[in-house]
C-alpha cells in the first residue's frame, strides 16, 4: 500500500508505561511486543518526510467524580493518572521535537484534542494508526478519523492488546466500516 509522505501521518496511540510496561498499572504485554514494530515504521516514516503524532491518554484525579455513567476508572480501575510515570511515552520510541502529541482524556483521540486542526493544518489525509489498546482507543480513534473523512489505516502488526482476540475484532471491524488494515512491512512511502 503506498501512501504520499506530506499528507501522511503516522498516529501512534498510547504507547505509554501504564500500558506497555510491565510495572503500569494496566499493562498489556501484546503492547509491549510492538514497540520494536512502532520504532521501525517510525524510522522509515521519518526519513521519507512523513509526520508523526503521538497521543496520551491522560487523567486528572478528579476527572469522573461526579458523573452519570462514564467513569474508566470504574471500568479499568485508576490508570494514567496525570502527573505520574504512567502517562509517559516508553524510552524505547524516539520522541522527537517536531513530532505532535496530543494529550485524550477518553479513547478517541479527536475529542476535544486539538488532532483534527492539526491534521487539516499540516495538509494530512491518511493515518497509520498504531499503538495501544487494539479494541480501545486505537478502534475508537480510527472511527474518529473516518467520519472526519480522514483515512484510517490500521497497521495490523503494530497494535497491543490485552487479548489477541481484540485484536482480531478490532482489526476485522475497522476495515469493514469504515477504514482499512495493512501488515508494516506492505507499507511503502512514495
Amino acid at each position: 500500500m503506498n501512501f504520499e509522505p506530506d499528507s501522511t501521518a503516522v498516529v501512534v496511540i498510547d504507547m505509554q508505561n501504564g500500558f506497555c510496561h510491565p510495572d503500569g498499572s494496566l499493562y498489556a504485554p501484546g503492547s509491549e511486543d510492538v514497540i520494536d514494530r512502532i520504532r521501525t515504521l517510525l524510522a522509515r516514516a521519518r526519513e521519507e518526510g512523513a509526520s508523526v503524532v503521538f497521543t496520551r491518554d491522560v487523567h486528572p484525579p478528579e476527572q469522573f467524580e461526579g458523573n452519570h455513567y462514564y467513569d474508566e476508572f470504574e471500568r479499568w480501575g485508576e490508570h494514567v493518572v496525570e502527573g505520574t510515570w504512567e502517562t509517559e511515552i516508553v524510552d524505547e520510541l524516539d520522541v522527537r521535537e517536531d513530532d505532535h502529541i496530543v494529550t485524550k482524556h477518553t479513547y478517541d483521540a479527536f475529542y476535544q484534542t486539538d488532532l483534527e486542526g492539526y491534521l487539516d493544518n499540516h495538509g494530512i489525509k491518511d493515518l497509520l494508526i498504531c499503538g495501544t489498546l487494539a479494541n480501545v482507543c486505537v478502534l475508537h480513534t480510527a472511527g474518529s478519523a473516518g467520519l472526519r473523512d480522514f483515512k484510517p489505516v490500521i497497521v495490523e502488526d503494530a497494535v497491543g492488546y490485552i487479548e489477541e482476540g481484540h485484536k482480531e475484532y478490532a482489526v476485522e471491524h475497522s476495515a469493514w466500516l469504515f477504514g482499512e488494515g495493512v501488515k508494516s512491512d506492505d507499507i511503502e512511502f512514495e
